[in-house]
């Protein structure tokens, strides 16, 4: 029987006036693995903290078992911006503890793709945000743990790194996991019951998220069934009070569709046909044609002899490595940069919109609707279909209340939203998107697949989000890196298995020279032994003087501050040397 490691209690929580958990009573066993999802500001990472015991609960009791250990990873990476990663990653371990352990190595490689060497001496505070994310999970998947609890773990993961992470997760056999996410593919891929937290309450399904959305649509389903039943016996009711006699009725039965029934009677999810004709309309036969182009940003070639064709209604997901070009490659689109060499064509009609991963033109001091009514009031989808810019807030999470909220309140999901509903405003026939779906629940996600579903005109996605990827984009393109973009008929599987393809031919390629060079190493590592034993002297003397300067200056106050911060930097330089002088050692000794 599996070992039970948390449990909530009739357990409340409120933030101001808002209640977030309302009476809520569930646990996790060893082994369980469970997606959460909600709304924004539904209470999906105070459930976490409240578990983790970051946060108390106003009312109610939360219990552990005494062996349990507990990790949660938040969606904000913080740790002591001095500290390198070896630091927050490895505390005082030591080189020669951990580099034989299989396990922690294979994480590292997982996460760091084989550069934690030389990643582990940088500053926290020099990361990007991608690093600090794989640096955080780093930390929490090599402690010994028996719950761990993730707060938007896929953020600023690619498509590698995401499939990676589901791997791993499943894997560790035992290891109860709650994962909080927008994306669709994992929870799909690591959890076998989903929480869903709305109004307060916390509701049950088993299986990943796309159990969860045929059990939600059956749940939908009996209460409309009852609904219609209700307000047949109202009629019914009415009627027997004007007759004045009772009638006989007989109680209709309803019969509960298995989820494959469910599905096969719904429509699919847009028309490729009657899109494609609107398409053709509004654009021509041209939208852009690339003719063996060349591609550089800076110094550096991107992509060489590009022949690309991107017709009107093509739906194209673009998937590849960070620093691929993909990014480069949509600015060129859209003429911000032009090619090396080569030719780029444009349609004559082609009317494009650029969603980028940048916020700057939004005024703080507008209104959210005024914000979106600059643009335009009403908004063509195609095929007849049209939104006032009202309606369109409202399909992308802007109620009516919050549409009058200032810009500058707006939280940076709620800008992200506001960003993408005034490109829409614009009335484009060509969308170029660029990690749309950051910062979106998955109620927004739904909503915006739905809307792209209508809409007429040719899209380019860019996203690590395999699912909105996989539900919006009919054709698919990769970037590994290596200067050449490749077509993608089977999707993003295909993309993977040629990444460890040719991370597979890299390793081969690199083990004679690594064998080779062994000489050549074993100098560099005297070298840098010598380097480092020279600057531990350096800084024993430094600090030598700055001790006898800070008996001297006992009544010298703000010396006396600028001496103690120069020896804390002092010593914890003193602590990495130190530390590199030893695994230097365990090298040479090997």
């Amino acid at each position: 029987m599996a070992r039970n490691l948390v449990n909530l209690e009739s357990v409340s929580k409120a933030f101001d006036i808002k209640q977030l958990l309302d009476q809520v009573s569930l646990g996790i066993s060893e082994g369980d693995r469970i997606g959460i999802v909600g709304r924004n500001g539904s209470g999906k990472s105070t459930l976490l903290k409240v578990m983790a015991g970051i946060e108390p609960p106003d009312q109610g009791r939360v219990t552990r078992s005494n062996a349990t250990q507990v990790g949660l990873l938040s969606q904000v990476d913080v740790a002591d911006m001095n500290a390198t990663v070896r630091d927050v990653v490895l505390g005082d371990k030591a080189k020669h503890e951990w580099a034989r352990d299989s396990g922690i190595r294979e994480i590292f490689d997982g996460l760091f793709g084989g550069h934690s060497d030389e990643l582990f001496d940088r500053k926290f505070i020099a990361l990007s945000g991608g690093e600090r994310r794989r640096v955080g999970l780093a930390k929490l998947l090599i402690d010994d743990l028996d719950l761990i609890l993730l707060d938007e773990p896929t953020n600023h993961l690619d498509v590698e790194g995401v499939a990676w992470l589901s791997r791993h997760l499943n894997e560790r056999k035992g290891l109860a996991v709650a994962v909080i996410t927008h994306d669709r593919w994992f929870l799909d891929a690591v959890t076998d019951r989903t929480w869903e937290v709305v109004n307060g309450s916390v509701e049950e399904y088993d299986g990943g998220y796309s159990a969860f959305v045929l059990a939600k649509a059956e749940r939908a389903r009996q209460a409309s069934a009852m609904e219609g039943r209700r307000n047949q016996l109202i009629r019914k009711e009415l009627a027997w009070l004007r007759r004045g006699a009772p009638a006989q009725t007989v109680k209709p039965k309803f019969r509960v569709d298995a989820a494959n029934e469910l599905i096969s009677t719904e429509p699919p999810p847009r028309d490729g046909n009657e899109l494609l004709r609107f398409a053709r309309n509004r654009l021509g036969n041209t939208v852009y044609e690339i003719h063996h182009a060349k591609i550089h940003a800076g110094d550096k070639e991107i992509l060489d002899d590009v022949y690309w064709n991107i017709g009107p209604g093509d739906r194209i997901g673009m998937v590849g490595i960070n620093g691929a070009g993909k990014t480069t490659l949509m600015r060129m689109l859209m003429g911000q940069i032009k090619p090396t060499s080569g030719k780029l064509v444009t349609g004559v009609t082609v009317k494009p919109a650029f969603l980028t991963q940048h916020l700057d033109e939004l005024n703080p001091a507008w209104r959210v609707l005024e914000a979106v009514e600059n643009i335009a009031n009403h908004v063509e989808l195609g095929n007849g279909k049209t939104l006032s810019a009202s309606q369109l807030c409202e399909r992308l999470g802007f109620d009516r209340e919050s549409q009058w909220t200032p810009v500058g309140d707006l939280s940076g999901g709620e800008k992200r939203r506001l960003q993408l509903t005034r490109l829409l405003m614009d009335s484009p026939n060509v969308l170029l998107l660029d990690e749309p779906t950051n910062d979106f629940d998955i109620e927004t996600l739904t909503e915006l697949e739905d809307l792209l579903d209508s809409y007429g005109g040719t899209i380019l996605v860019i996203s690590h989000d395999r699912y909105f990827l996989e539900r919006v984009c009919d054709r698919f393109v990769g970037l590994l890196g290596d200067g050449q973009l490749r077509d993608l008929p089977r999707g993003v599987n295909q993309y993977l298995e040629q990444r460890e393809a040719m991370i597979a031919t890299n390793n081969e390629t690199e083990a004679p020279t690594k064998k080779v060079s062994n000489a050549a190493q074993e100098r560099q590592l005297k070298k840098d032994l010598a380097r480092v034993e020279r600057q531990i002297e350096k800084a024993a003397e430094k600090l030598s003087a700055l001790l006898e300067e800070q008996e001297s200056s006992a009544y010298d106050a703000p010396r006396l501050i600028e001496i103690s911060d120069e020896l804390a930097l002092i010593r914890a330089n003193q602590v990495v040397l130190e530390e590199e002088w030893l695994a230097t050692t365990l090298a040479l000794g090997n």
